[in-house]
């Protein structure tokens, strides 16, 4: 009964909000890896992007004034992983923070010494465990240098549906945690490898940092250029279709 009750709220909250159709047509076309969806899927897509517009709380950091546009090219990016996982996956936390580029977080570590360091990181992202999401806003997408940061962080969200971000999300009924973890961590160790070696990687050498990095990577690939990571790592193009129940080589894929 009280899922039943959320659902009708979620769905009145996103029915209050008018998107027009030429906003969604424009910001769409801009994200050319929408196009592997049916009408159906976009259709879907698009429902999703404005009950999560609705129920998130939204705030522009260093002055940036949010506007629909920038909400509704969030929104679509980020529901585009949980298409057919249900906006359930994101439930848990309510905040969205969007800066105007890059941002500073103050960071303070301790080393094995126990010596107290404290620095400046400059990133384009974070994703809180039980908290908000930190999204740096871009222009021009190819000022973000190739990444995709929007579906980074919120992969790194679905990661942590199991606890702490460390490359396994909770994994649906039938696939295997053995097989997952055999996988990744086959794929991470070649990956880390490569990039030691000071090899161009194709995909994103940040991916080397982590696991959970190296998850999140492999999503942005995963929805942005499929085929290059299947030619790269076949066997992590096959865990993320599975556990994002999406082919995005394929326009037949069913959950």
């Amino acid at each position: 009964m009280i899922r039943k009750l959320f659902a009708w709220w979620r769905q009145r909250q996103a029915d209050r909000l008018e998107i027009p159709a030429a906003l969604w047509d424009g910001i769409e076309a801009g994200l050319p890896f929408l196009g592997h969806l049916t009408p159906a899927e976009r259709a879907h897509l698009r429902q999703l992007a404005r009950q999560f517009i609705a129920e998130k709380q939204w705030s522009g950091a260093q002055g940036l004034q949010l506007t629909p546009r920038i909400q509704v090219a969030i929104a679509l990016q980020a529901c585009l992983p949980i298409l057919h996982l249900g906006l359930g996956w994101y439930d848990g936390w309510v905040g969205i923070v969007v800066y105007p580029g890059d941002f500073v977080i103050p960071r303070r570590i301790i080393d094995e010494d126990g010596v107290v360091h404290e620095f400046e990181d400059e990133v384009m992202g974070e994703a809180w465990y039980g908290g908000p999401v930190l999204i740096s806003w871009f222009e021009h997408q190819e000022d973000a240098g190739g990444i995709n940061v929007v579906i980074h962080e919120f992969a790194h969200k679905l990661d942590m549906k199991s606890g702490d971000a460390d490359g396994l999300p909770p994994l649906h009924v039938g696939m295997s945690r053995q097989r997952w973890s055999e996988v990744m961590s086959k794929a991470f160790e070649d990956f880390q490898r490569r990039v030691d070696r000071g090899e161009d990687t194709p995909l994103d050498p940040y991916g080397a940092e982590l696991p959970a990095e190296f998850f999140a990577v492999a999503s942005e690939a995963f929805f942005e250029t499929p085929e290059l990571l299947r030619g790269e790592y076949p066997d992590v193009y096959e865990q993320l279709r599975d556990f994002y129940c999406q082919d995005p080589l394929s326009r037949h894929w069913t959950h």
